[in-house]
């Protein structure tokens, strides 16, 4: 992972938009990325706002479920928490995602995945979360981006740094 920045709590919808663009617009990820987002609950406006942006870039909208089936209806995913952070662990464990600690962001993704929990609710429902109090924002993009990674499609691949801007 050669990027990962973490905006402030709080931050306005339209500032997300906008710092979310002057990223995805800067070289080389111009017109060769793909934004995977979180469209669930209040996702949803925000993902609107999004596609009015003009990006440059495709845009996967993910709704965040339960259970452990991934479907699909039209252009909205919807993937369980748990298959998003089982895939970001098994990436790790076989070294397939390495994070150096120059990249922003990156202590907070080590402290977020130490705050996570698996939860087993009465019914025997299992869910992944962070623990109360705790955020998990960070380790669910970085999920996502792992997530759509596995699709094996093209992509920017390497180890040279993309000189984003932060």
């Amino acid at each position: 992972m050669r990027y990962l920045e973490r905006l402030a709590l709080g931050t306005s919808y339209p500032t997300v938009v906008e710092r979310v663009r002057q990223v995805v617009r800067q070289r080389p990820l111009m017109s060769r990325c793909t934004l995977v987002m979180d469209a669930t609950g209040v996702g949803a406006p925000v993902l609107d706002l999004m596609r009015q942006a003009n990006l440059g870039c495709g845009i996967v909208p993910v709704n965040l479920t339960g259970g452990d089936l991934v479907s699909q209806s039209g252009s909205l995913w919807n993937v369980p928490k748990q298959v998003l952070i089982s895939g970001l662990l098994v990436m790790l464990e076989k070294k397939e995602l390495a994070l150096s600690m120059r990249v922003a962001s990156a202590r907070v993704l080590h402290l977020e995945l130490a705050g996570m929990e698996a939860r087993v609710s009465r019914s025997g429902q299992l869910s992944f979360g962070a623990r109360e109090g705790e955020h998990d924002d960070v380790v669910m993009a970085a999920a996502l981006a792992c997530w759509r990674a596995r699709w094996k499609s093209e992509g920017i691949w390497g180890t040279k740094p993309l000189g984003i801007e932060y």
